[in-house]
């Protein structure tokens, strides 16, 4: 393994400092994904500067009747508290079906945001990848691309985001709130991650001098009619080759509100407004289920290997839809 700088910053003034003025600094928090990219030589940072000294390890309140989550949080904090569990339950189930326990006693709120693909020609040097080389080329265009991309992706990459608990907080609407030494700046999840376009090497939209420092979650109450579904190869320890968040607001029989978010299948964790307000003042029904899978896979398109992932996606997404409406699920 390479060989980098260590050094531990007491107070977040320092510590925005510090990473704008080092050279080719990174943020740690739990290390979980940094540590395996310095391992494999993806990553080469001259210096880590650690903040778990920092003061962002609480969940309370925000100005918005939601809960604010500090990004040193980790992600297993996250999934057992009482509050997350009682209002946030999507976000719980989510969490719970990531990584290990290991794992999830480690990782934190904000390194989860800015894990990297685990496209497995970015972790191997020996071949292409516009991601961990731009202008190199994108193994997995032509190549053996089961886990890949159907959807947003560009000739430059088909690779996809990995987090489960992203997937939750697209749904949820949630919000990053970021720190530099210009100030700070709240970032909606929407806009958060980028889509792979000309510059997949860029997952997302915060700078090199920026730090999170929490995620805030909205009031709307999504605790009664909820499920996170995750398909993968394995019962556990795996990514996904698709997962849906599905939460909705329900009166009378009526669906009122609709929240669906896919992960496995795009550079970031993928929603469409106009799909989920195919669903408002519906009853929950087959047909309305199946309209919101249309068009939320509008576009979709396989690489070969991964074609499969679009009728997946399709099936999974109705029976999202079916478990969160408290619907009998009989395939």
């Amino acid at each position: 393994m390479m060989q980098f700088s260590y050094q531990r910053s007491q107070d977040l003034p320092s510590a925005l400092s510090h990473i704008r003025s080092a050279r080719d600094a990174k943020f740690i928090g739990g290390g979980t994904n940094l540590f395996d990219l310095i391992k494999a030589d993806v990553m080469r940072p001259a210096q880590v500067l650690d903040i778990n000294q920092l003061p962002f390890h609480e969940i309370t309140d925000n100005d918005q009747g939601g809960l604010r989550i500090g990004a040193l949080v980790t992600n297993s904090d996250v999934a057992w508290n009482p509050l997350i569990t009682a209002r946030y339950p999507l976000l719980a189930k989510a969490i719970l079906a990531g990584a290990s326990p290991q794992l999830r006693n480690m990782a934190t709120t904000g390194g989860n945001l800015l894990q990297r693909t685990r496209c497995y020609y970015f972790y191997d040097k020996a071949t292409p990848c516009n991601k961990r080389s731009p202008g190199s080329g994108c193994g997995a265009i032509g190549g053996f691309n089961r886990i890949h991309a159907i959807l947003g992706a560009s000739s430059s990459c088909i690779a996809v985001h990995p987090s489960d608990m992203c997937v939750a907080l697209a749904a949820l609407d949630a919000e990053v709130r970021v720190e530099s030494m210009d100030g700070s700046r709240v970032i909606p999840f929407a806009d958060f991650h980028r889509l792979p376009g000309d510059t997949p090497e860029r997952d997302h939209n915060l700078r090199d001098d920026e730090l999170i420092t929490a995620v805030d979650l909205p009031a709307d109450d999504f605790s009664q009619h909820f499920t996170y579904i995750k398909i993968r190869d394995r019962s556990s320890y795996a990514f996904a080759l698709v997962s849906v968040a599905a939460a909705l607001q329900m009166d009378n029989g009526i669906i009122k509100k609709a929240r669906l978010a896919l992960g496995g299948v795009a550079h970031k964790p993928w929603r469409r407004p106009e799909a989920e307000a195919l669903l408002e003042n519906q009853k929950p029904e087959q047909a309305a289920f199946e309209a919101a899978a249309q068009a939320l896979l509008e576009g979709a398109k396989g690489q070969g290997h991964n074609n499969f992932k679009i009728e997946l996606a399709h099936r999974a997404i109705i029976r999202a839809l079916s478990e969160a409406a408290g619907m009998e699920v009989t395939a």
